[in-house]
């Protein structure tokens, strides 16, 4: 936990630069609950509990970079407490040191460790009731345990319903450790709740699915990375199989290793988001983030494997195997880690571009936004904005219930642009810039390219922001 929370402290304000998806939290995070209930019945209802939760965090803390990421650290650093409790239990305690050590610089975790988003939330769920599910199978089971697992199951579908993969993975956990008819039974009791729990969400939130309509479909390409990561942990699997039922590594049945535990959690929650994609375009890996706690699972059998290896021919050096396997792999992906720490990190910055908004401002300009979603930087630095004219909108973000607000037709916008002498364009920079499709957007282009002239022009981290003069 110490380790994985250092990793997650290490440049965690990114030299206080805030991206897109997170944006979308701290405005919302700002606003009031019944404001954030409305918004919920508009868009983003997958994501209403975490921001409830970050909403009551800015309420108490205030807002900031600490208070929007500093959840997803510690979440992970409890993800890791809980995969070196399983590795530990199942393998012995090098197995389960490795596997909590990896955890935190595994690149997708370093991605997400430090992220406003939920992510990391969900990978502490599933390394909680993958803990439970362990615990249950190599102790007395016990109805409070079924009943946690139940209840962190649901949490975690509650924060994304995605998550709920976790249990065909552990359902073949189960098969594969040939449990008990009665151990069948509870688990599928507990999962069956959380699984109708967490229904209506999951219902509610396909009439939101046009939120997700820019994930592209799924290809070939895309499951390259799945395949690579599965192919890793099928030879710590292997690694693992081979240490056998070794004397001490604490009681469990014959047939529950690492192996049968985080092989299942690495590949089956990729392999559903392959079939759910089939159906609809849903393909990111932040969405089964959780499934790298399986990866962690497996380097910590080849970790431990290795210190058996070491063991009988050097037993002084086999306590310094797993010392320097983590420092070369610190070494190794320090360029990695340092780049993720950095602002350039993220395809974009909402706070500097919001810096240069304020520069090149003058009271009693106009603003546009193209797409709308970039009005986004005026949502949290509403500072930088003040005295300018936001010409296209007419109904604020918090009034609709929207993140981006609702904007006039077209013909008003366009009536509008002419009436004004100097407006501040603000949309992405070239290099992450997507066409221009909406006719609102198309409007927008076509006025400034005909009636007005670009004095100043500037491109900072994704971002950009274009000052036009009126010349005819």
């Amino acid at each position: 936990m110490l380790w994985t929370t250092a990793l997650g402290l290490w440049g965690l304000p990114r030299r206080h630069s805030l991206w897109r998806d997170e944006a979308a939290t701290w405005q919302v995070a700002l606003r009031d609950t019944s404001d954030i209930w409305h918004m919920l019945g508009q868009v983003d209802a997958v994501h209403g509990l975490y921001y409830l939760l970050m909403h009551a965090l800015f309420t108490c803390f205030g807002p900031g970079t600490a208070t929007l990421r500093l959840p997803s650290v510690l979440a992970m650093a409890v993800a890791a407490a809980c995969v070196t409790a399983i590795g530990a239990r199942l393998a012995g305690r090098w197995a389960g040191l490795g596997a909590g050590l990896a955890l935190g610089l595994l690149p997708a975790v370093q991605s997400y460790l430090q992220e406003g988003r939920p992510y990391a939330l969900v990978a502490a769920g599933a390394g909680i009731s993958t803990l439970l599910l362990v615990t249950q199978l190599t102790d007395r089971a016990r109805t409070a345990r079924w009943t946690a697992y139940g209840g962190t199951i649901l949490l975690c579908g509650l924060l994304n319903w995605l998550s709920l993969l976790t249990l065909p993975a552990h359902a073949l956990t189960l098969a594969l450790s040939r449990a008990g008819r009665g151990t069948w039974a509870r688990w599928s009791v507990a999962s069956a709740v959380a699984v109708a729990g967490t229904a209506p969400l999951v219902l509610f939130s396909h009439r939101q699915s046009a939120q997700i309509s820019w994930i592209p479909p799924l290809t070939w390409h895309m499951l390259i990375g799945p395949a690579v990561l599965v192919g890793v942990g099928c030879l710590g699997a292997l690694a693992d199989r081979a240490r056998g039922n070794r004397a001490g590594a604490g009681p469990r049945p014959a047939r529950l290793s690492l192996g049968v535990v985080g092989l299942p959690l690495l590949a089956v929650p990729h392999l559903g988001l392959v079939l759910l994609s089939l159906v609809k375009p849903l393909f990111l890996d932040r969405y089964v983030l959780f499934s790298q706690l399986g990866l962690a699972l497996l380097a910590g059998a080849g970790l431990g494997a290795a210190v058996r290896a070491v063991r009988p021919r050097f037993p002084r050096g086999a306590p310094f195997v797993l010392p320097v396997v983590l420092a070369v792999a610190v070494a190794a992906l320090l360029p990695y880690s340092l780049a993720k720490r950095s602002p350039a990190s993220r395809v974009d910055d909402v706070f500097a571009v919001a810096g240069r908004v304020e520069r090149l401002k003058r009271d009693g300009n106009a603003v546009l936004f193209v797409p709308a979603a970039r009005r986004d930087t005026a949502l949290v630095s509403p500072g930088a904005f003040a005295g300018l004219r936001d010409i296209a909108l007419t109904e604020g973000p918090v009034e609709s219930g929207t993140l981006k607000g609702v904007e006039a037709e077209p013909g008003r916008i366009r009536a509008a642009m002419l009436r004004e002498r100097r407006i501040l364009l603000v949309t992405d920079a070239p290099k992450v810039a997507r066409p221009v499709s909406g006719r609102r957007d198309r409007v927008k282009r076509d006025v400034l390219g005909k009636y007005f002239t670009a004095v100043a022009d500037e491109w900072v981290r994704g971002r950009r922001v274009t000052v036009y003069e009126r010349t005819a």
